[in-house]
């Protein structure tokens, strides 16, 4: 089964199939990473979300529970550290933790550390005026080094990046994304063996929990959640096979919980037979 957008969350972390996601995802799901495209330009007109005092609220705590296979799972937990200009600095899970580096507001290098805090692999972002341009991934053995490359429209969106695991970028991976306004309405993914995965949203009008994050970061982060001005509320996930056929895997329909600012606080998504498939529990700080 295909996870939905935790994966924005926590793509950045993984640019190979043989290394671990940030919560261990495995296979196709490691590869869902490709979603992080973003738009640039609607990030600076994406009002910010700031309490009466003019403080802005940001997010500090992602708490995510999978129940696709157990009616009990262990929530897994992602905590956001900022600087004094609410950059994010460091993201910490059970299993990883990752530090960031700015220069004049714009992600220049993050490194990202296993369990023991021994470093597994570095990222160092190359840019074209103000977009973001090219995203190297370095490893330690540096067998798995990897890079993103991202493409803008006219507009100063992105509307596709490309994933080489080699210098002569020989099987690319694709993604491709299409709005509607501020909002990816349809993200296409394009594997290797001409496996190709397709997800389609509908939006609510809320601003989603990542709207104060650096815009650089949520580029990276990517995908319809990390870069979408709303939050979607309804998602569906279609497969093309090899020999063209299209099969749906999954409708997920999504239920939110905003609090007085509203941001989301809670997402329950709930699959097309009733059954609860995901809960996230949002937490934020105000600076």
């Amino acid at each position: 089964m295909i996870k939905s957008h935790y994966f924005e969350i926590v793509g950045f972390f993984c640019t190979s199939t043989s290394e671990h996601s940030l919560f261990l995802q495995k296979n196709m799901k490691n590869y869902l990473f490709l979603g992080m495209m973003g738009a640039v330009v609607f990030f600076n007109s994406c009002s910010s979300n700031d309490d009466n005092s003019g403080q802005k609220l940001l997010l500090s705590k992602v708490t995510t529970a999978y129940y696709d296979n157990t009616s009990t799972p262990t929530p897994e937990e992602m905590i956001l550290e900022y600087n004094d200009k609410g950059e994010v600095i460091k993201i910490k899970t059970t299993y990883n933790t990752s530090a960031f580096e700015y220069s004049n507001g714009k992600l220049v290098k993050s490194s990202h550390y296993n369990k023991e805090q021994q470093l597994e692999y570095y990222s160092v972002s190359s840019y074209n005026g103000d977009q973001l341009a090219n995203v190297q991934y370095n490893y330690m053995n540096s067998i798995n080094n990897s890079s993103v490359t991202y493409g803008y429209d006219s507009n100063g969106k992105i509307i596709h990046s490309t994933h080489c695991e080699s210098p002569d970028c020989k099987e690319p991976t694709t993604s491709s994304l299409a709005y509607n306004g501020d909002n990816i309405t349809v993200e296409t993914n394009n594997f290797w063996e001409s496996n190709t995965y397709k997800r389609e949203f509908t939006y609510d009008n809320k601003l989603n929990p990542y709207t104060n994050v650096n815009k650089y970061l949520r580029i990276i982060i990517g995908g319809a959640y990390g870069i979408s001005m709303n939050n979607y509320i309804t998602e569906k996930i279609t497969h093309k096979s090899k020999n063209g056929d299209w099969s749906n895997n999954q409708n997920i329909t999504y239920s939110i919980q905003y609090n007085s600012s509203q941001l989301p606080v809670q997402v329950i998504g709930t699959e097309a037979n009733g059954k609860k498939y995901v809960q996230y529990n949002y937490e934020y700080i105000t600076q």
